[in-house]
C-alpha cells in the first residue's frame, strides 16, 4: 500500500495517524510539491484535482483524506473505528464532513494564509473557526469522543488541523475540553506527530 504524501499536510498526516494507529502498514511517497509535481500528467492522472493525499492499494485508487479513512478503517480498521450501524455511520459521516468543511475553512485555511501564504480572506477563516470550534467544545464537554465514546475516524479526521490551529493565529485557550480532547488522541496507542503536533 502506497500513500502519495506531504508531510507538512494535515490531510496526508491524518492518513498517516490512522495507519499507526489502526496498524496498517502503509509506504510513504513523499511528493514533490514546492516543484509542482502534484500539477504534472503522471499526477493528475491518479487525481484530476491534483490534491494530497492519494492513497494505492493494490488496484484501488483514492484521493481525499475522508475517503481514505473510510476505506482504510472498514476494509482493514473494523468497527473499531467505523461502525456499520447506520445510525452511528451516519454520525461519523457528519463529523467527515465537518473536517472538509468547517475546518477545511476555518483553522485549516488560517494556516494556509500564515504558514504559506495562501491569498485567502483571513477574516473568513477566523469567523469560521469562531463559529466551529465552539461546537466541538460543547461535544466535546459531554463526551470524551466526538461519537460513541470510543476514538473513531471522525476524531482523526478533525484533530490534526485543530492540532494546528495555532499555526494559523487561531487560540485554542477557550476551549479546555478540545484540549483534553486532544490529549486523549496524543496519548492512544502507536500515536504518531507531524511538525508542530508533539
Amino acid at each position: 500500500m502506497k500513500l502519495y504524501d506531504l508531510e507538512l499536510s494535515g490531510n496526508c498526516y491524518k492518513v498517516r495517524l490512522f495507519c499507526a494507529l489502526a496498524g496498517i502498514p502503509v509506504t510513504l511517497h513523499p511528493v514533490d510539491f514546492m516543484g509542482g509535481e502534484h500539477k504534472t500528467a503522471p499526477f493528475l492522472a491518479m487525481n484530476p484535482l491534483g490534491e494530497l493525499p492519494i492513497l494505492q492499494d493494490g488496484d484501488v485508487l483514492l484521493r481525499d483524506s475522508q475517503a481514505i479513512l473510510v476505506y482504510l478503517a472498514t476494509q482493514y480498521g473494523g468497527e473499531a473505528w467505523c461502525p456499520k450501524d447506520p445510525a452511528h455511520l451516519a454520525e461519523v459521516i457528519a463529523w467527515l464532513s465537518t473536517a472538509a468543511n468547517n475546518i477545511q475553512h476555518g483553522p485549516a485555511d488560517a494556516r494556509l494564509i500564515e504558514l504559506f501564504g495562501y491569498p485567502l480572506d483571513k477574516a473568513s477563516t477566523v469567523a469560521q473557526s469562531d463559529f466551529i470550534l465552539p461546537v466541538f467544545e460543547a461535544q466535546l464537554s459531554r463526551h470524551d469522543w466526538l461519537v460513541l465514546n470510543r476514538p473513531t475516524i471522525a476524531d482523526i479526521a478533525n484533530f490534526p488541523y485543530i492540532a494546528l490551529a495555532h499555526q494559523g493565529g487561531i487560540s485554542l485557550a477557550a476551549y479546555p475540553a478540545i484540549r483534553q480532547w486532544m490529549t486523549r488522541i496524543q496519548a492512544l496507542p502507536n500515536f504518531i506527530g507531524m511538525p508542530a503536533i508533539d
